[in-house]
């Protein structure tokens, strides 16, 4: 019996846990850990920084989608791997133990001084950010000027 953990519920880690599924015997498990409930198709997020979609048009709530797949779902989002335990602690101070491990990419816009949303950039990477950058490119119609486009890597591995 295993314990299967796919860290990240996004595009990567929700595709990865439904191929997996059908692998696992009788007795393992298959944990999806995501930062909340709902999930956003990601290539769809220019069309939400240019308000050609909206937010909830291109989200939906993996609760019920997973429950069908029987795929558990842990909503309340890592803290940290803890690779010498084999056990990642969540932000309520809860631990999922694992004997395999997948994680996915986690944005890291601090690396670069004055990078992403917070700072003097747009992206794209999350639905989040793409409802930010809607805002940005309004403003920027609004008055018009020179712009930089710019794809600077955005990621780090967990």
């Amino acid at each position: 019996m295993a314990d299967v953990v796919v860290l990240g519920a996004g595009l990567g880690g929700t595709l990865m846990a439904y191929e997996l599924m059908p692998q696992l015997h009788d007795g393992d498990t298959l944990t999806l850990i995501s930062e909340g409930t709902r999930y956003h198709f990601v290539p769809s997020n220019p069309w939400v920084a240019i308000g050609w979609r909206k937010r909830e048009e291109i989200e939906i709530d993996l609760e019920s989608v997973m429950r069908r797949k029987n795929i558990r779902l842990l909503a309340q989002g890592a803290a940290r791997v803890v690779p010498e335990q084999n056990c990642v602690t969540m932000k309520d101070g809860t631990w999922v133990p694992y004997d395999y491990l997948a994680t996915g990419p986690d944005l890291a816009f601090d690396e670069i001084e004055g990078f992403g949303p917070k700072g003097h950039t747009q992206s794209i990477c999350n639905v989040d950010c793409a409802e930010h950058a809607w805002h940005a490119f309004e403003d920027f119609c609004k008055k018009p000027g020179p712009i930089v486009l710019a794809a600077p890597p955005t990621s780090r591995q967990s």
